[in-house]
């Protein structure tokens, strides 16, 4: 089996047993408690059942205050693995148009932990749901994983997460903007130029170039950015007179 379809394999067999009951922020940074739990790889290899132990690996996501950042932004985040990163990658290119609408986000490495119980994972699930409502914390989840790509697991959930916050708390905003439409079905649609490229985009590309402009990014990042939203044909007379400025 090759690594992406490892991966795939991973993110199909991740199952969110518990969402938090609040979703992100639209205006202030959220924080997300959460708890993979996963059967441990090496009990198969030793002929062991199952049901004898549980993987609880236990942590918190912090997101920034959301904002419309290209896919390339989501996938500069702290703590994950490469095999994580590209799951982020597979989910976002499933809806082209939600690629886009993403957060700003970072791991909290400092309050990981990691602990193997004697129990089977239904029975350590059913204790976290318990000890979660007794807390009446809204902003925690409970993740059954696969042990080996754990964090693919929780990359699936954050994607969930985001793009479930976007539909009800950035939509609304970014409709306001004119920078989607709604369908007749109801969905939310990029809305886009007569060149095809979405609002969105453009405004981003905007962004790039100021911090371009002022030293804040290389060139490379830049023409890097371009070249992943296709546009840099478009806006190469404009990128390379900087350097005939220089």
């Amino acid at each position: 089996m090759s690594e992406k379809d490892k991966i795939r394999d991973a993110i199909e067999k991740t199952e969110i047993l518990k969402q938090p009951e609040r979703l992100l922020s639209t205006f202030d940074s959220t924080t997300i408690h959460y708890y993979i739990l996963s059967v441990p790889f090496y009990l198969e290899f030793e002929g062991r059942d199952p049901e004898t132990e549980t993987i609880v690996r236990e942590g918190k996501i912090t997101w920034q205050r959301p904002k419309l950042i290209t896919p390339s932004y989501m996938l500069r985040v702290e703590g994950f693995s490469e095999e994580a990163k590209k799951a982020f990658q597979m989910l976002a290119m499933e809806d082209s148009d939600l690629a886009m609408i993403l957060y700003s986000l970072r791991l909290v490495k400092e309050s990981e932990k990691m602990e193997i119980v004697s129990y089977p994972l239904n029975s350590v699930a059913r204790k976290l749901f318990n000890e979660i409502e007794e807390k009446k914390d809204p902003f925690s989840a409970v993740i059954k994983g696969v042990d080996e790509f754990w964090d693919v697991s929780l990359s699936k959930f954050i994607y969930e997460l985001v793009v479930k916050s976007a539909y009800f708390s950035q939509f609304p905003d970014l409709l306001k903007k004119s920078v989607i439409d709604i369908s007749r079905e109801g969905f939310a649609v990029v809305r886009k130029d007569r060149y095809g490229i979405p609002i969105a985009t453009r405004i981003e590309v905007e962004n790039l170039f100021r911090l371009f402009e002022k030293g804040e990014i290389s060139p490379s990042d830049l023409k890097k950015e371009l070249d992943r939203w296709g546009v840099f044909e478009e806006y190469q007379d404009r990128f390379f007179k900087f350097f005939k400025r220089s």
